[in-house]
């Protein structure tokens, strides 16, 4: 008998032995690859501590720009006293609030003129966030990124 199969002596086919596997955090870091995330961004969102989660400007001004959400109450506005200051007509003063309950983040429309958007949909009442989501506010497309210690399986 010939063998065909590498790594083998008898020439069976073997998925167990050909087939590699990986761990949640080599999808997350794919994942983030996927979505545009820069390598130091990738470093900047692992190190991230459980109980917090960050916030990527990934369009419109100061494209890049990143803010940190470590607050039970993180407030964006055009307001120069705003937890996060995005000076822009289209946000108003207090335009949104980013709500933090233990690990869990979610969103709330203050009021704002224009609106406050999740995935494209405005949000009418306060809305979960997602790793990797968009949350809109004024000109600005904001991706959110949770801890990933909070994200493991168990945390």
């Amino acid at each position: 008998m010939t063998d065909s199969t590498p790594g083998t002596s008898d020439g069976a086919y073997r998925p167990h032995e050909t087939t590699a596997h990986f761990g949640p955090e080599f999808a997350a870091q794919l994942a983030a690859l996927e979505a545009g995330v820069s390598p130091e961004e990738q470093e900047v969102i692992a190190a991230l501590p459980s109980g917090s989660a960050l916030l990527i400007v990934r369009r419109g001004p100061n494209a890049g720009a990143r803010f940190l959400l470590d607050a039970d109450v993180t407030v964006a506005g055009r307001h120069p006293e705003a937890d996060i200051f995005l000076d822009d007509v289209t946000v108003s003063r207090k335009h949104a609030a980013f709500l933090r309950q233990g690990r869990q983040f979610s969103v709330r429309d203050l009021g704002s003129l224009n609106g406050t958007f999740m995935a494209g949909d405005r949000i009418e009442d306060t809305v979960v966030l997602t790793d990797g989501c968009e949350v809109q506010v004024g000109k600005y497309h904001l991706t959110f990124y949770a801890s990933r210690i909070d994200l493991a399986p168990g945390a």
